[in-house]
Parts: structure tokens; C-alpha cells; sequence
């Protein structure tokens, strides 16, 4: 008989409709690119000569690239909204492909300028139609994961677009002169011709897309600059978060400047159109990199100091890029100025998605994304121009001479804000004050956590878990101790506060409904000597013959209540907890991670002095929770609250079973059967 079980989810590029339109958005992001890098260089070749000119003439592109949706992107999303999607992209790609493929054989500046706006217009409307679009064609079950091949083939296709305009290039210059125009004429004209034949592949494919609704509601969206002034009034709220955007802000600023500035650089260099490719496909490389292996190889390393040092690095390797007058080291460190770029922007994304609400997380992130496209638009605007405005000089002393342009200039200015934006990155946000950078580096390079004290071994196992007001902690922390004494361990099963005959005493006071008038210091300090008796009565003793001690709260949630509760200073908070313990830290903590408005439902009986806080208090609760997780993410295990009890029960014993030592003694152990040494 043949079992039966339990079907695999399909892929959603099994979907037809949606693979035919993922294809469509591939071409096109990839014609995007090109068109990106065909315009830019063509603008260079058209002005070549007078260096200022030619600054401004591809700063100009820029311009008029990104003028139109800061502008008319709201208008368009309107018009957009009374007309058959199909029909509009269909119409856009061709439109594209005509604009596109007369900037070659016009081959005049003005003409490339008009041509740049008009595909940017016709974008307005192909964009807010196929966002539209993609969840008519899928089920909502599946949309994350659309999402996710949407953003991979907008930004993964670049690096592609890269190689291919420099192949594109080389081409073209082989060629020149042999084939008639408009490819005679300069060498961009090969690689605009084949932009303008990706637009038409996305018509055809469009074209026999037959699953496209006509029309399903509103996309249109609010203006660019409206969306940066009501989602600073919520984002400007919060430290930490601020600190984040602020920080990815500036870094998009200094990469802004590259771009903007690449092309002209990159022909003082000595490098041609395929050079200018090369330089700009290795930034992404780098990005993919970053983003790829530099979590893994700075694993042990705090999240929010790999944010600020990720900065700072490339910025520094920006100065060097600005100073470096040899094309291939130039190339090398723009790798690594992606790789830094890139950790950056994805520890930016991790801890907003972290510590902002669920109800605003979506107005963030949208607000990063309108505020980035202002950014860039300013800083290109300005690149350029600044750079036509500086001029060339060469200094000469004696035989050595060293030419200094404006491109200089603009990226020696970029690292220096990069670098500035970086320290203050690592200052605002860092979450290891005291223990030294260059140490805990080190460390992190090595694949060691730098320790603030000297780690104590103890020969038991110490798990504490944590978690907010009815998010299932106790009940997981009964299961676990239940589970872990049915394989064979001694467990001792504990909580906080009231473990100890003196807790007993202060867990009246401290969860007493009546106790209106404790203050917070007072609070914080209870809690610690609740702590400290706790410590030197039940846990040390245990963790020291041998025993497995399952704890039900301990230090994070002093940080998170009293800290950020109760808005107190985290390093008195951890300070005092430190010294009331003697450094003792968990080999795991187990968070469980449930939203204020759904544990706060399950409570049941007359609420505690805790308990009855308002909303808003635990909601600053659970963020520093998931914020401490976030910072020292190998001694954590962070599970959904609000999955099934046996779900949530099968996830923490996969990872308490990547710590446990055999229950059953060697032959090398003694008969007391005490547990073997674990390393903290």
C-alpha cells in the first residue's frame, strides 16, 4: 500500500501566468541596467574632451532619469489605474523600444536627454500596472515568496547588465568603423540596440499574457516627497531605528557619488565603455558578497557594530578609490566597497524589521525606499556639477606629478560622509559599550565572542527562557524540563523571581497590583537582588554537580522591562545585573516571541502590578527583546509565539539537542553520573 503524505507546496514559478510575467520583469530589469549604463556612457562619448562638460552632460542623465517619478510618479499611478494592465505594459514596452531605439541613430545629446525622459514617463505606468499585477496572479499564500524573485531579478540582473555592456562594448569597438551607422558612430549604439530588443522581447511576452485582470482597484501611491515627510514623523521617534535609516542613508549618499561620478573617473583612468561596465558590475558583485558571506564570517560579531563598521570601512576604501590613480586596484576595492555596502544594507533591513511594529513596518520600509530615491537624486544632481565646478588640476613636484580632478574631489568627499555617518553609526547604536572595538573584532575574525568577563565553566547546562506577558514561555519551560528528564538528565526547574524563601518575599512586592508607588530604580533593583539570591542558592549550586537548569526569565527580561519598560539606562540595567549575578550568562536563552495584544489575551485571572502596564509598555518590551536576540543571534533561538504549542515545542528541542551533552556516562566518568563539562 502506498503511504500517503502530505503534498509539497508548489513553486510559485509553476504558475504560468506568473512565470510569463516574472520573465517579462527579467528582461526588463535587465534592459533597465543596460539602458543605465549605454545612456551614461554615451553621454560621456558625445561630450568627450572638456572634462567639465562632460561631467555635466552625464550628471544630466541622471537628472532625467530620476526627475520624472519624483515628480509625476503619483499623477501616473492614477491614469494608470483606468486602463487594462495588459494593454499598458504591452503599449510601455513598445513605446520603450522605439524611444530606445532612435537614440542611436539621432546620436545628439539633446536627443538622448528627451529620450531619457520619455522611457522614465512610459516607466511611470509600466511599474504601478505590474505591481498590480503580480497578486491577481498568484495566491496570497504565495506572494511573500513573489516578492523575493521580484527583488532578485531588480537588483540580481544588474551585475548581469554589467558584463554585458562591457562584452557589448568591446564588440562594438571591434566592429566600428567596418559596420555602418548608427554603429559607426560611437560604440554605446550596439549595446542600445540590444536594450531596445530586450523591451520588445517583454512586449511579446506580455502580449500573450492572457491572465492579466483589466482592472482590481487603486495603485496609484502617494508623491515621493509626501512619503518622506509623514514617515520621518513616525521613524524620527525611535533612537535606535533612526540610527539605522540615518546610517543607511548616508551610505546610499557615498554610493550615490560613485555612480554618479564612475564614468568620467573611470575614463581619466584610461579605461573605455567596457572599463566603465567592469566598475560598475563589481559594486554589485561586492553587494552580493557582502551580503552572502560577510554575516557568516563575522558571525560572533555584534549586529549593530558590524552596521557602523561596515560603514566606516567603505567609506575608507572610498578615500582610497578617490586617491588611486590604477584602473585595476580601482576595480578590486569598488568589490570591496560593495561587500561593505552591501552587510550594511542588509543588517539595515534586519533590525528595522526587528525593532519597528508590525502595524508601521511597512510605512518604514516604504519610507527608506522614497527617501533613498530623493537621496540619490540630490547627491547625482550635485555630483556632477560639483565635479564640472572643480575643474582638473595637476600637482607637479619635480618629476612626480599627480592629477587631482573633480571626480577626485566628489569621491574623496563621499568617504569622508560615509566615514563620519559610519562613526556615528557605532556611537549611537552600540550595544558592547566598554569592550574594545579592535578586541571584539579580532575575536569575531577567529570565530570568538569577546567575552565581558572571563567566561566561567561550569560542568551543567544553563537555559533560560524569555519572553513577554502570556507569550507561552512557562508552559514551553514545564515541556522542555518534562522532555529533557525523559532522556535520561537531572533537571532543575526554576523561575523569576520567587525561587528562593527571600524572592518569595520580594515577588509579593514586586508583582503586588497595590504597589502603585515603587519606583522604577526600586524595581530594577529588587529584581537584581531576586537575581543574586537566585543565583547563589539555586543555580550556581546546580550548574556546578552537574545538573541542567531551565529558568523561567533571568537577566534580558530586567533589560527589557526595566530597561526599555521602564526607559531606564540599559548599562545601569546590565550593570547591576552583572554584579548580582558574577557574570553568569545562559549557553541558551529561549525567546519566545508573541505580540503584546495576543499574549495579553490569554492571561487569565486579576492582572499583576506588570501585567496591567499599558500596551504600549509591552510592546517597548517585546522590541528589546528581539533586539537582544538580534545582537548575539549563536545564543539565542527566537521562535514564533503564535505557532501551535507542539510546533513551538519541536523547534526549541532541535536546538537544545545541538548543545546537549550524552546523558549516558563514559566509561571515563565517575558512578555519581553527573553530566560532563560544558563549554560556555
Amino acid at each position: 500500500m502506498t503511504a500517503l503524505g502530505r503534498s509539497r507546496p508548489t513553486h510559485v514559478l509553476a504558475n504560468a501566468p506568473f512565470r510569463r510575467l516574472w520573465m517579462a520583469m527579467s528582461v526588463c530589469s535587465l534592459g533597465d541596467w543596460l539602458n543605465l549604463l549605454a545612456l551614461t556612457a554615451l553621454a560621456g562619448n558625445l561630450t568627450q574632451g572638456d572634462y567639465r562638460v562632460q561631467s555635466l552632460a552625464v550628471g544630466g542623465v541622471f537628472v532625467a532619469k530620476m526627475l520624472p517619478a519624483v515628480l509625476l510618479g503619483p499623477l501616473a499611478g492614477v491614469f494608470a489605474d483606468r486602463f487594462d494592465r495588459r494593454l499598458t505594459m504591452f503599449c510601455a514596452d513598445l513605446a520603450r523600444f522605439a524611444v530606445v531605439l532612435s537614440i542611436p541613430f539621432v546620436g545628439s545629446y539633446q536627443w538622448l536627454i528627451i529620450a531619457t525622459v520619455l522611457v522614465e514617463c512610459v516607466n511611470l505606468f509600466w511599474v504601478p500596472a505590474k505591481e498590480a499585477t503580480v497578486p491577481n496572479l498568484v495566491p496570497k499564500a504565495q506572494l511573500e515568496s513573489a516578492n523575493q524573485l521580484n527583488l532578485l531579478v531588480t537588483y540580481g540582473t544588474a551585475p548581469i547588465a554589467a558584463m554585458l555592456f562591457a562584452a557589448l562594448s568591446v564588440a562594438g569597438d571591434l566592429i566600428a568603423g567596418i559596420v555602418p551607422f548608427p554603429l559607426g558612430r560611437d560604440a554605446t549604439g550596439l549595446a542600445l540596440i540590444v536594450n531596445a530588443c530586450a523591451y520588445l522581447v517583454s512586449a511579446f511576452l506580455i502580449f500573450t499574457l492572457r491572465d492579466i485582470p483589466k482592472r482590481d482597484g487603486a495603485i496609484s501611491t502617494p508623491s515621493v516627497l509626501k512619503q518622506v515627510v509623514e514617515g520621518w514623523r513616525f521613524v524620527g521617534r525611535d533612537r535606535l531605528v533612526r540610527g539605522l535609516v540615518i546610517g543607511m542613508l548616508g551610505a546610499f549618499a557615498a554610493g550615490g557619488a560613485v555612480v554618479g561620478v564612475a564614468k568620467v573617473y573611470v575614463e581619466a583612468l584610461g579605461g573605455g565603455d567596457a572599463a566603465y561596465g567592469v566598475v560598475f558590475g563589481a559594486v554589485f558583485v561586492g553587494m552580493a558578497l557582502g551580503m552572502f558571506f560577510g554575516l557568516r564570517l563575522l558571525r560572533e560579531l555584534s549586529r549593530r557594530r558590524l552596521f557602523g563598521l561596515a560603514i566606516t570601512v567603505a567609506g575608507l576604501v572610498l578615500v582610497a578609490i578617490a586617491l588611486v590613480h590604477n584602473l585595476v586596484i580601482v576595480v578590486m576595492l569598488t568589490v570591496v566597497l560593495g561587500a561593505c555596502a552591501g552587510i550594511a544594507w542588509i543588517i539595515g533591513y534586519t533590525l528595522i524589521g526587528l525593532e519597528v511594529d508590525d502595524a508601521i513596518r511597512g510605512r518604514t520600509f516604504s519610507f527608506l525606499q522614497s527617501t533613498a530615491r530623493v537621496t540619490l537624486l540630490l547627491v547625482v544632481s550635485l555630483a556632477n556639477p560639483l565635479a564640472a565646478i572643480f575643474g582638473l588640476h595637476v600637482l607637479a613636484l619635480g618629476e612626480f606629478s599627480y592629477r587631482f580632478d573633480g571626480t577626485n574631489l566628489v569621491l574623496l568627499i563621499g568617504g569622508a560622509l560615509a566615514v563620519g555617518v559610519g562613526v556615528l553609526a557605532l556611537r549611537h547604536m552600540d550595544d558592547r559599550k566598554g569592550i574594545s572595538l579592535a578586541a571584539d573584532l579580532i575575536a569575531a575574525v577567529r570565530g570568538e565572542q569577546f567575552p565581558t568577563e572571563a567566561a566561567e565553566h561550569v560542568p551543567g547546562l544553563f537555559v533560560a527562557f524569555e519572553g513577554g506577558e502570556g507569550s507561552g514561555k512557562t508552559t514551553q519551560s514545564r515541556l522542555i524540563a518534562i522532555w529533557l528528564r525523559d532522556q535520561g538528565f537531572d533537571v532543575v526547574q526554576t523561575r523569576e523571581p520567587g525561587s528562593t524563601k527571600i524572592g518569595m518575599r520580594l515577588r509579593a512586592i514586586l508583582l503586588d497590583a497595590a504597589e502603585r508607588g515603587l519606583s522604577a530604580r526600586s524595581e530594577a533593583l529588587l529584581y537584581a537582588a531576586d537575581r543574586a539570591e537566585h543565583v547563589e542558592k539555586v543555580i550556581r549550586p546546580a550548574l556546578y554537580r552537574g545538573s541542567l537548569v531551565i529558568t523561567d526569565r533571568y537577566v534580558d527580561s530586567s533589560l527589557a522591562y526595566q530597561g526599555a519598560g521602564r526607559a531606564l539606562d540599559p548599562k545601569d540595567v546590565s550593570k547591576i545585573n552583572a554584579w548580582a549575578t558574577g557574570g553568569l550568562v545562559p549557553h541558551l536563552t529561549v525567546l519566545i516571541d508573541t505580540p503584546p495584544e495576543v499574549g495579553l489575551t490569554r492571561l487569565g485571572g486579576a492582572a499583576d502590578r506588570i501585567e496591567s502596564e499599558p500596551l504600549e509598555f509591552h510592546e517597548r518590551v517585546r522590541k528589546e527583546f528581539r533586539a537582544l536576540a538580534a545582537a548575539a543571534p549563536e545564543r539565542y533561538v527566537v521562535v514564533d509565539g503564535t505557532l501551535p504549542q507542539d510546533v513551538i515545542t519541536r523547534q526549541i528541542q532541535d536546538r537544545i539537542r545541538e548543545i546537549l551533552p550524552d546523558p549516558v556516562p563514559r566509561e571515563s566518568e565517575d558512578i555519581t553520573g553527573t553530566m560532563p563539562a560544558i563549554r560556555d
